[in-house]
């Protein structure tokens, strides 16, 4: 394969990548705010769906000697109506159709095209589920718990801090996936990997607090470190888990509810078992 073939394919699949990541907050913007319910469970396993087609692209784009994007393709959130937004999610499927068929038609590496071919394979199941979810919340006229944009006015001190919460978790998670494709240490990128998966436990948690309250998650990320040596990596991730522990017992004292305090407490335990699993793999690593 020539230099210029690869990164013609690098930009082809980080093209996908980003569509995968736009589907991913996409359909988990809309499940938060559809509250608990069989439909919002199923998108969430959609979404789930997209994370590993995320992974198994940047695979690839590492493995052809390219950097996965961070960006996040265009999303299309609004309408007032779950079946409105539904029906978007049907649109964001066909666009992900049309790009990854063009796709397998232009490259030529075999292992790359039924990768693609296997992804699309999901793609077109999906664009099925969210035509029924269509019909479905049509029929049974479903209604959203909590507004897709922000309210108008200022915000309250609780949601200002579950966005924050919500932001850093976003953000951790698409560095500590970036981190876990670079790496060529193997354990370092497993255990990047699974505190990345509990990071996204902890923005779904906040996430649902906040439509809970009719407010709307603030999923933008606000500054991923893109370091390429590993112990680099493991420095700036142990560096952002003791900020975030930091701020999280700040937190713990300032709410009075019982339940926040107890998720609260719940997530700032987790960050501070991620910063030791971190330190011990800086450890091994060394300087």
């Amino acid at each position: 394969m020539s230099g210029q073939k690869a990164e013609e394919i690098i930009a082809m699949l980080n093209e996908d990548l980003r569509g995968e990541h736009a589907a991913i907050v996409q359909y988990l913007r809309h499940a938060y705010s559809m509250g608990e319910g069989e439909m919002a469970c199923e998108i969430e396993a959609i979404a789930r769906e997209e994370m590993r087609h995320l992974d198994w692209l940047a695979e690839e784009i590492v493995e052809l000697g390219g950097e996965p994007s961070l960006e996040r393709g265009e999303m299309t959130i609004g309408g007032d109506t779950v079946a409105e937004w539904m029906q978007r999610d049907v649109g964001l499927e066909q666009d992900a159709i049309a790009l990854y068929e063009e796709h397998i038609e232009a490259i030529d590496d075999p292992k790359i095209k039924r990768l693609l071919r296997r992804i699309l394979s999901d793609e077109v199941a999906h664009q099925q589920d969210f035509e029924h979810f269509v019909e479905k919340s049509k029929r049974e006229g479903m209604e959203p718990i909590a507004p897709l944009e922000s309210p108008g006015g200022k915000p309250t001190r609780l949601a200002e801090m579950l966005n924050w919460g919500v932001r850093h978790e976003y953000t951790v998670i698409l560095q500590y996936l970036f981190h876990s494709f670079l790496t060529d240490d193997e354990e370092v990128s497993e255990q990047l990997e699974d505190q990345a998966i509990n990071e996204m436990q902890h923005l779904g948690w906040l996430a649902e607090e906040l439509t809970d309250s009719g407010q709307v998650p603030d999923i933008e990320e606000t500054g991923v470190d893109r370091s390429k040596d590993t112990a680099d990596m493991l420095r700036a991730d142990i560096k952002v888990e003791r900020e975030v522990t930091k701020e999280y017992s700040r937190q713990i004292g300032e709410v009075d509810d019982p339940d926040l305090k107890e998720l609260l407490t719940r997530i700032r335990d987790h960050e501070i078992y991620h910063d030791e699993v971190f330190s011990d793999l800086l450890d091994e690593v060394g300087d």
